[in-house]
């Protein structure tokens, strides 16, 4: 059976309504529509092509990537597309570049950092994008460390001016995207010193280029930092280095919102809270988890159309062989595979409501779930990129060979994705950070009541003193069983931890010597959170035939997969037994059987084209062997059939020509 016909056949099989299942995983109806309708009409414009990315040189990827920008933008403004047309139409693009930290970074940093004169000022220029700006914090020597930032603002109080310095090389202004070529204006934090007093680090908003010539302004030194990892990827963004000697800006270009400098060089907070910046960053958080889902979901896509298009072995009486995707094996690393971008996909939404609360919080001057929701993105972040980063990796190893083919669209998908990791707070930092505030949960369990995300907490005495009663492998389908399960491991080992640390003679050197087992514990908490949110999707009322079914099937697979991966944990706290384990395997393999005849539609539900998939193996077509072999002949190697360095290499092998030098 040819891939065409196969896919079909797949499709034939499902036991739901892919129509409605679409619309779950959009969200709603008309975020459904608004993303069909910009996802097909990015594909039909041929401006915004992106199959020859992995064979352009770099200045040919940076220039069509400017072209893009340009004609997205023109695009905008000609057809006055909505806010939300408008982000669907540059997602859907799919190409990283200046305009993602412009606004992503740049009008939300201005927003939420800004006093409102200084909004007033700004940003009807950036809406316009009359100025194009970029977030300057990470430097050479500090990233993770904020407070360690070197660059310098010296108030001048005779010409009321700040003086914006770089003392030494390892203060250069390093990753930005949009710094290194485009940006005219950048967010710059740096060290606040007035008076003769270090202030600490604070956002200005800095011209870099002139916005006639685009010249860098004097004093100013600003380039790439060079080509990144992949073929095409990353390296369509202009990621730039910045040093400063001795520039000067207005007085009015810090943001003062929460503080400022008056004429004379005193330095005073403002009545508006700071609590409220974190804001910013749950939002910039949550944004990133939605982006987990949407980038292992295109991976998954790739992974689970290929796997049933392809065929090897198993073939009896010269029959057909067999699908790669009914081995067990390969059901055995995709399918949680699966379970994880839908998972992903509705914590996502969840944080978006978390997201919104906490704005409303925090504008009533309500700041009592703050370090929950902080912990919450901070760890659901660091979970859902490395999930993500190597579930993508999985995909393309699950494709076998041809996977490793930039065709197959999986190693740009990886390269662009896997930074993620480490930029918005590097992963294993961000779970230190939630392994702190479970302690300090911990530690105020007998005048604090948790909440949020951490209210299983106060229940820990049942948690630690009841194990699991489960007796056969159904029970491991009900949702209250499996969810104890979570807390329990959670609780377990969080207060297991805690019990060491207080017996660390300081508390600061007991937490690092236990750094390790703390950020396990973070984990199992943010893989409760994710669990706990799936499970509360299911009681909602989800429309469509056979819709909900399917994500009860996904929601088990996903939470019994990690149970199996993490086996050791939950034997290890005492709450499982070597049987209950066993039989939560058991029933894992039944579910796999249950989302084989779907897997293709429930894929198919994401609703991408195959210009946004980017995968000759994803093709919607299953039309794959002719399209790889098409593919081939473009190569520029194929322009010649002798290659260029013939005569002058091969030529004289061949020929004995070669000069052996004596030894």
């Amino acid at each position: 059976m040819a891939g065409m016909d196969q896919l079909a056949h797949e499709r034939e099989r499902a036991e739901f309504d892919v129509s409605a299942m679409k619309v779950v995983w959009a969200g709603s109806r008309s975020t459904f529509e608004v993303s069909d309708r910009m996802s097909k009409f990015v594909a039909s414009d041929p401006v915004f092509r992106k199959d020859d990315r992995p064979r352009l040189s770099r200045q040919e990827l940076f220039k069509n990537t400017l072209k893009k920008t340009a004609h997205a933008w023109k695009l905008i403004v000609d057809l006055r597309l909505s806010e939300e047309e408008a982000s669907k139409l540059r997602f859907f693009i799919d190409e990283p570049a200046y305009t993602d930290l412009h606004w992503g970074m740049f009008i939300p940093a201005i927003k939420g950092q800004a006093n409102d004169e200084q909004q007033q000022e700004w940003l009807p220029l950036a809406y316009k994008m009359q100025i194009i700006g970029c977030y300057a914090q990470t430097e050479l020597g500090h990233g993770s460390n904020v407070q360690g930032l070197e660059t310098t603002a010296t108030f001048d109080p005779k010409s009321d001016e700040f003086i914006l310095n770089s003392p030494t090389l390892t203060s250069t202004k390093w990753w930005p995207g949009g710094l290194g070529k485009v940006s005219t204006h950048a967010i710059v934090y740096a060290r606040l010193i007035t008076d003769g007093r270090d202030y600490g680090v604070h956002g200005f908003l800095v011209q870099i280029r002139s916005l006639e010539d685009h010249r860098p302004l004097p004093g100013v030194t600003v380039a790439d930092i060079g080509m990144k990892f992949g073929n095409g990827a990353y390296n369509t963004m202009d990621n730039g280095l910045l040093q400063f000697d001795h520039v000067r800006i207005p007085r009015k270009q810090m943001f003062m919102r929460f503080s400022k400098v008056t004429r004379e060089g005193k330095y005073l907070q403002s009545d508006v809270p700071r609590q409220l910046v974190y804001g910013a960053m749950v939002y910039v958080r949550q944004a990133i988890v939605a982006d987990a889902s949407n980038y292992l979901s295109r991976a998954v896509c790739i992974a689970v159309r290929y796997s049933a298009v392809r065929r090897q072995f198993g073939s009896q009486a010269g029959g057909l062989e067999t699908q790669v995707i009914d081995y067990k094996t390969q059901q055995n690393r995709l399918f949680p595979l699966l379970a994880t971008a839908y998972a992903f996909r509705f914590v996502g939404e969840w944080l978006k409501w978390l997201y919104m609360d906490v704005t409303k919080r925090l504008e009533a001057k309500d700041f009592s779930t703050l370090a929950e929701a902080h912990a919450c993105t901070a760890g659901l972040k660091s979970l859902t990129t490395t999930v993500t980063a190597d579930g993508i990796e999985d995909c393309r190893k699950l494709c076998g060979g041809h996977g490793y083919l930039c065709s197959s669209g999986l190693p740009e998908l990886f390269a662009v994705y896997v930074p993620s990791c480490t930029y918005e707070g590097d992963n294993t930092v961000l779970l230190l950070q939630v392994a702190r505030f479970l302690m300090k949960t911990l530690q105020q369990l007998g005048s604090k009541k948790p909440g949020g995300t951490a209210a299983y907490l106060g229940k820990v005495q049942y948690l630690m003193e009841n194990n699991c009663n489960v007796s056969q492998a159904e029970d491991w389908l009900k949702p209250s069983v499996v969810l104890e399960a979570f807390e329990a491991r959670s609780a377990r080992l969080a207060v297991n931890c805690a019990a060491r640390l207080r017996e660390a003679a300081n508390p600061e050197a007991g937490f690092s010597e236990l750094s390790s087992d703390m950020v396990e514990a973070a984990v199992a908490h943010c893989q409760l959170i994710v669990v706990s949110k799936f499970i509360e999707k299911l009681q909602q009322d989800i429309p469509g035939k056979g819709v909900k079914p399917q994500i009860e099937i996904l929601c088990s697979v996903y939470a019994l997969s990690l149970l199996h991966k993490h086996q050791g944990d939950f034997l290890l706290v005492g709450y499982l037994t070597g049987v209950q384990s066993a039989l939560a395997f058991d029933q894992l393999r039944v579910l796999y059987s249950q989302v084989r005849p779907n897997a293709v539609a429930l894929v198919d539900a994401f609703n991408y084209t195959d210009h946004f998939l980017g995968s000759i193996l994803g093709r919607y077509d299953g039309n794959v062997y002719p399209h790889l072999y098409e593919e081939a002949l473009k190569d520029p190697l194929n322009e010649s059939v002798v290659p260029q360095g013939y005569e002058e290499y091969i030529r004289p092998v061949l020929k004995q020509q070669v000069i052996i030098s004596k030894l």
